[in-house]
């Protein structure tokens, strides 16, 4: 297995960079314009219309849209600030378990099951934060569609390795999505490869 930091990042491909870029666009474009929509038909109905299932329909669709952009804009934006060394890093030591269990927690109402099999007394030396975000995403795609997640981590050495075990994520999941590449309902287009 190579060093991620030996590989370019996108900004030494051009071609490869534009077909991100449109890809990301895209991927905003498409649910921006079905939450605008949305909320200018909530807009334009009666108030009674509004309080009852038509507008809870567009409520929710405005949500959720919205909430696939958010997404899709946060893993972009941190995309970008890592490939451009803009983050300042914190290590600190973090128990892997706790860690686990406060992203299991957080995880919406309806969501499959998650089956930890980690030591309570293994620790990480990592930016929390950066952990936390990496776990949620591993979680939230290997959960995907309601599957039964499993996480195991081990310590090899200076290393500790988690696995994730759930819905399979296919072959090209961890490459930069291009022009062309398939959307994500969920808004987590961006998820592994960042």
């Amino acid at each position: 297995m190579t060093d991620p930091s030996d590989e370019p990042g996108l900004e030494g491909r051009p071609g490869e960079r534009a077909g991100f870029l449109g890809f990301v666009a895209h991927e905003v474009r498409n649910p921006l314009a079905t939450a605008l929509w949305s909320a200018e038909l909530l807009v334009r109905l009666p108030a009674e219309e509004r309080a009852g299932a038509r507008g809870e329909k567009l409520a929710g669709m405005c949500l959720r849209s919205l909430g696939r952009v958010r997404q899709l804009v946060e893993d972009h934006l941190l995309c970008e600030r890592l490939d451009a060394g803009g983050i300042a890093l914190r290590p600190e030591p973090v128990r892997a378990r706790e860690a686990l269990e406060a992203v299991i927690e957080h995880r919406p109402k309806g969501t499959g099951t998650v089956e930890l099999d980690v030591d309570p007394g293994l620790s990480v030396r990592c930016d929390r934060p950066l952990l936390d975000r990496l776990l949620e995403t591993l979680v939230a795609v290997a959960g995907l569609e309601g599957a039964a997640v499993r996480i195991a981590a081990r310590e090899r050495g200076a290393v500790v390795a988690f696995s994730v075990a759930g819905r399979p994520a296919g072959g090209e999941a961890l490459q930069d999505p291009a022009k062309g590449s398939p959307s994500d309902v969920h808004g987590r287009a961006l998820a592994l490869p960042l």
